[in-house]
């Protein structure tokens, strides 16, 4: 069998094994390859696919403008289902290739591994590595057309299914469904125009092969405005427009950042922050040995290179306890991480380790050890890498390998850390204290849910009497059937307790407002009484340590007054839900009582009895006693109006506020973590100008006859 040509695949006929010969043997050549086996290019066949194939095109221009050569893009969605990227760079070569006598596009567009990413001077640092971006896409695609711009000349180039030819667009509008006369061996690139002096850039207009994707994949609006955003942040001063005109209404949006990963670390960060962005930079040598084409005889060769990595690294921590880490090797995403991200995460724990230890009697450290997820707690971090020809696992560069970039960034965080910490400057080292206390004290809560993870069940809980006195607890041991009243103070909880069915309800009263956690510390919010003694009762932990199969109750009912105070009770207590026990919010599993406000008793004639309606709203009772009215009824006057629960006495209680028949229940959900933790800022936070513009605003829509005051 003579020798296949570069990216041919064989594969074996199934046959009996008497039969077995090399008339079995199946070569596919060239594109045929990636057509048989799509999957082992792009990864599947679905939406996820085909924004692979879309990220490949792209990926293309913006290693353009990482050089230096460009600095805009365009990406547009058409209605036909075809997606175009625009780029200003340096357009694909249009000379003559003198190995294959085709042209430059021609070889880009329908060869394997072919391109100017292979280790020579045209990129120092890019995302395509394997030459194989390009021509798979249009190996997948039931059309490509290709436009350049270079040296005063518009020229041309269309492909059907990674074959070169020409389409004939009789109604002028370009359709894959054309009829399409193939070109063999070298294709005609056609001159269609002049572009102006000095204007170049490259121009991909292709659809995707119905006959390989699945029916339903489609261009996902939202990873492509991400995609879109998150690149315009790595290369600073780039801007990306993107244009989706398929719907009745087009959307277009643009993307341009000036400050680069700073600016990408506040835009991900989603908490309030505890320090500023420190932006750590870096650079490493190292030499590597890797196969390059020898000119001279035209064969690949083993060679030892120079090589330069630069490290660009912008981090921050706030008061939550969520990790953002994004890291990227020449703008591609490794969502899977890699050495550059091993690096970083090992450098920093080394660094913030050494300082505990050197202030370990300062912080009340002990002996015990910080581990990763007590440094990462809270923070938000960019890393990025430039490097020539890194090494990622597979095509879908998703896990960079290079083994020399673990210790190059590692150096470089260890190294910037070290300076931030040592710094005289009064902000740096009020911020490197609010770090150390903070991953100190994530430690200490880490230790202390590990110690009583056991205990935490009801069962362990009440056998050794750890939980609060005040607690009223239920007999049932099933945690779905079981509910928590949070009550607000000790005569709710005196009408609440004979009121309740202690087969699985549970009370437990708080001393009017809780600490405000939005505002307060980790450690402060451990040392509240009323907050520690609420997550006690809950027995699942707080924060990165919290465990949602270890509450003891199935629901947890948030029961305060119908007024002012009772909204603001119930407000502190969420944000403490929200904070460091989210988990209950997403699981749909905190609710809020809805107490009457009014109770009118109706007057029956003769010996019937009165009838005694709850109403929840001023509008409601409004609605009701025109009703009454109507109907010729009389009520008891004065109508009694609640303004506390510890006013209704045990059976009015149960009837409308624990009676699982007849109450009703808020559901507390939360649909949008990142909105919902704006609004606590707002409304919650330090920054006191946010809360009044949003009370300035809002005081239009106040009813002052409403306010209970």
């Amino acid at each position: 069998m003579s020798a296949t040509t570069p990216g041919a695949k064989t594969t074996v006929k199934e046959t009996g094994a008497d039969s077995y010969n090399a008339d079995n043997l199946q070569v596919l050549e060239g594109l045929e390859a990636v057509r048989k086996r799509p999957g082992m290019y792009i990864g599947s066949t679905d939406s996820r696919g085909l924004m692979h194939c879309l990220w490949e095109i792209i990926d293309n221009s913006v290693d353009e403008a990482l050089g230096g050569h460009g600095e805009r893009i365009e990406i547009i969605l058409h209605p036909d289902h075809s997606v175009e990227v625009r780029d200003n760079g340096r357009g694909v070569p249009t000379d003559i290739e003198p190995r294959t006598g085709w042209t430059g596009v021609q070889v880009v567009y329908t060869k394997l591994h072919a391109g100017g990413k292979f280790g020579g001077s045209n990129y120092g640092a890019a995302g395509g590595l394997h030459g194989v971006g390009a021509s798979v896409v249009n190996a997948l695609s039931s059309r490509m057309d290709v436009e350049v711009d270079r040296g005063g000349a518009t020229y041309a180039m269309s492909f059907q299914r990674g074959h070169a030819g020409v389409f004939d667009d009789k109604s002028g509008t370009p359709s894959p469904d054309a009829s399409f006369t193939p070109e063999p061996g070298k294709a005609t690139l056609r001159k269609i125009g002049k572009a102006k002096r000095g204007v170049t850039g490259t121009r991909v207009r292709y659809w995707a092969d119905p006959q390989v994707f699945v029916r339903d994949a489609d261009f996902q609006l939202d990873k492509l405005r991400d995609r879109a955003r998150q690149t315009a942040f790595l290369v600073p001063g780039l801007e990306i427009s993107l244009s989706d005109n398929r719907g009745s209404e087009p959307v277009a949006e643009s993307f341009k950042y000036d400050g680069g990963i700073s600016e990408f670390v506040e835009f991900l960060a989603p908490d309030q922050a505890l320090t500023d962005t420190w932006r750590l930079q870096g650079e490493g040598a190292y030499t590597e040995t890797i196969p390059v084409l020898d000119e001279a005889t035209g064969h690949m060769v083993s060679r030892e290179v120079d090589r330069n990595m630069e490290v660009d690294l912008a981090l921050r921590w706030g008061g939550g306890y969520d990790t953002t880490l994004r890291s990227f090797v020449n703008i591609i995403a490794t969502p899977k991480g890699g050495t550059h991200q091993a690096g970083f995460e090992a450098g920093l724990i080394k660094v913030v380790r050494d300082e505990v230890t050197k202030n370990a009697r300062k912080l009340k450290a002990g002996n015990d050890k910080l581990e990763k997820d007590d440094v990462l707690a809270g923070l938000t971090a960019v890393v990025t890498v430039r490097i020539p020809e890194p090494q990622f696992e597979g095509q879908t560069k998703e896990v960079l390998g290079t083994p020399q970039a673990r210790a190059i960034v590692q150096r470089t965080i260890v190294n910037g850390m070290k300076e931030r910490f040592s710094s005289t400057k009064r902000q740096d080292k009020t911020e490197t204290s609010l770090l150390l206390e903070k991953i100190v004290t994530e430690m200490k809560s880490r230790i202390a849910a590990r110690a009583h993870k056991e205990t935490q069940r009801r069962k362990n809980a009440l056998e050794n009497s750890s939980l609060p006195a005040k607690l009223v607890d239920c007999r049932t041991n099933e945690v779905e059937r079981s509910e928590l009243f949070i009550v607000e103070g000790d005569s709710a909880l005196g009408t609440a307790k004979p009121a309740r069915d202690s087969e699985y309800q549970a009370l437990f009263p708080i001393r009017g407002k809780i600490l405000n956690v939005q505002k307060a510390s980790l450690a402060d919010m451990l040392k509240n009484a009323e907050c520690a003694n609420i997550i006690q009762v809950l027995g699942a932990g707080s924060g990165r340590s919290f465990d949602l199969s270890a509450a003891r109750y199935g629901k947890v009912i948030i029961m305060s007054d119908a007024d002012v105070d009772g909204a603001h009770i119930r407000t502190l207590l969420l944000t403490l839900f929200f904070r460091y026990m989210r988990p209950m919010l997403e699981a749909g599993r905190v609710y809020a009582a809805v107490p009457p406000l009014h109770r009118v008793v109706v007057l029956n004639p003769g010996k019937k009895a009165n009838e005694t309606i709850y109403t929840y709203s001023e509008a409601e009772l409004q609605k009701l006693l025109k009703k009454l009215e109507r109907a010729g009824k009389k009520y008891q006057d004065p109508i009694q109006r609640y303004k506390g629960l510890g006013e209704m006495d045990e059976d009015q209680l149960w009837e409308t506020t624990m009676n699982p028949q007849a109450r009703l229940l808020r559901r507390m959900n939360l649909q949008d973590a990142a909105e919902a933790e704006k609004v606590f800022e707002v409304l919650m936070g330090n920054e006191v100008a946010p809360r009044r513009e949003f009370i300035v605003e809002g005081a239009q829509h106040v009813v002052p006859q409403l306010i209970d005051a």
